[in-house]
């Protein structure tokens, strides 16, 4: 059997600068890269907000499922980076509001730091259409 594969862009310049995707599908299987709060000019999106930035990156996360044919419901498991865990807190809080009904698997882990220092949080997903629950 052969899969294809669906790469998915999200319009940002490093995408075709540095050569990633933000999601790619593989059958049922979507994946969606680690996805940051930027707005459409690349400007950092609530710095210094956790719950603003998840919030941003969120709705990112879901225009790309959206494009490999997938929704939220069919998320199998999330991947928090967080800067400061005392923030932690804030991003639970906006999970919850995508994801409290669905119960994914999460990891939520604290790094020293990302792309740019007013970014604090970075999350990823899988997901599998059809998996709804």
């Amino acid at each position: 059997m052969e899969l294809t594969r669906q790469m998915i862009a999200s319009g940002a310049p490093l995408e075709e600068k540095v050569g990633y995707s933000r999601a790619v599908r593989v059958g049922p299987f979507v994946y969606v890269g680690g996805t940051t709060a930027t707005d459409s000019e690349g400007n950092v999106a609530c710095p210094g907000d956790a719950y603003g930035q998840a919030k941003n990156i969120f709705e990112k996360i879901g225009d790309a499922l959206e494009l490999a044919g997938s929704r939220y419901s069919d998320v199998v498991r999330v991947r928090t980076y967080i800067t400061d865990m005392t923030k932690a807190g804030d991003c639970i809080r906006a999970y919850s509001e995508y994801f409290k009904k669905i119960k994914p698997i999460t990891t939520m882990c604290e790094i020293k730091g990302l792309f740019r220092p007013e970014q604090i949080v970075e999350i990823e997903v899988d997901a599998v259409i059809g998996s709804s629950t």
